[in-house]
């Protein structure tokens, strides 16, 4: 069996876990997420602790995932995830305007994107920004979105980029 499936997923005091018939549902002080059950997997609950199961033994690995899953949304609910750019360049700057994201990117006209449901944008300084929310899943997918309007480039090093992301540097042409 996977040994990502045999590691129970700890309920912290604040969490629910609702087992329906068709979904599974995380209830937490930052919010509810809920995942479409997959048959052949089953969920049990006892003092605080969730363990997955396999109904067929070439389940393993797709039980696997539903329990990171499950652990993810356990994780979301209680503190959050957060994922951070850095803007790189002459003129590269973010704004907030009201709850959309005003980007100066080097283009002709500026860049609005606006967050979808359960997403929270925020601009510490001009060339940073911060993408916080409960899904993982969600909070990756805007940040990769925003990052993609300008992805850093290998010669200058310009663009938008995860906070940490090492960007390799190619050398310019030589006469």
């Amino acid at each position: 069996m996977s040994r990502v499936a045999k590691k129970p997923v700890n309920l912290p005091k604040g969490v629910e876990l609702n087992i329906q018939p068709e979904s599974v549902s995380v209830k937490g002080p930052k919010g509810t997420l809920s995942l479409p059950k997959v048959a052949g997997v089953e969920i049990t609950v006892e003092n605080g602790v969730a363990n997955l199961a396999a109904n067929d033994p070439s389940l393993t690995a797709l039980t696997g995932t539903v329990r990171a899953i499950l652990a993810n949304m356990v994780h979301g609910v209680t503190e959050g995830f957060e994922r951070k750019l850095e803007l790189v360049g002459v003129g590269y700057r973010a704004a907030m305007q009201g709850k959309d994201l005003n980007l100066s990117l080097g283009f002709s006209h500026p860049v609005v994107f606006v967050a979808p449901e359960g997403i929270t944008l925020s601009t510490p300084t001009q060339t940073e920004i911060v993408v916080q929310g409960t899904d993982k899943q969600q909070v990756g997918e805007v940040a990769a979105k925003i990052r993609g309007y300008r992805p850093p480039e290998p010669y200058k090093g310009k663009g938008v980029k995860y906070a940490g992301e090492v960007i390799i540097r190619k050398e310019a042409k030589k006469a």
